[in-house]
């Protein structure tokens, strides 16, 4: 493995509970205003509301997280509804303080009060999750993620010291 690192992994976050009976929901609303919309004149306002709303749930709804490695870097994008693209987070290898797995003792003296925390982790019971520490500035960041074995070996080979498997 040289200098010029390269690893992606895309991680699905597992849908709410709410979510089924919410897409029922607006489904159905959608039909109902869209038969209103041919009856009545407010329901062409009422079937444009339940459209839009419709549209920003379904967004929100369907989330997945691209990690990207590249050369000692982390990027974390949110990916919403499977079109649109969100950088949440960009880590280099300077910055990065530790990756070990959650919940691992190790990890306890990089928490801090007031540090950022990002879940980017698909919340399935029982998953393989890992937690990265960073620090820009004075602000110090904590991640909840999913890598894969490749991504864990990219970490490991670039900052052996601060990577516990």
């Amino acid at each position: 493995m040289d200098q010029d690192t390269y690893v992606e992994w895309l991680v699905k976050r597992k849908d709410p509970a709410y979510a089924w009976p919410a897409r029922i929901a607006l489904g159905f609303l959608c039909v109902v205003s869209l038969l209103l919309a041919f009856a009545k004149v407010w329901g062409i306002l009422l079937l444009g509301a339940v459209g839009a709303a419709s549209y920003f749930l379904f967004q929100t709804l369907s989330v997945e997280y691209e990690y990207l490695y590249v050369d000692g870097g982390l990027t974390v994008d949110k990916i919403l509804g499977k079109a649109r693209r969100k950088k949440l987070l960009e880590c280099t290898k300077d910055q990065l303080l530790l990756v070990a797995p959650s919940g691992h003792q190790g990890a306890k003296e990089y928490e801090s009060n007031g540090m950022r925390v990002y879940d980017c982790s698909s919340t399935v019971k029982g998953a393989k999750t890992y937690t990265l520490y960073y620090q820009q500035g004075s602000q110090r960041t904590k991640v909840i993620f999913e890598p894969n074995d490749k991504m864990l070996q990219a970490f490991r080979h670039t900052s052996p010291r601060k990577v516990i498997l």
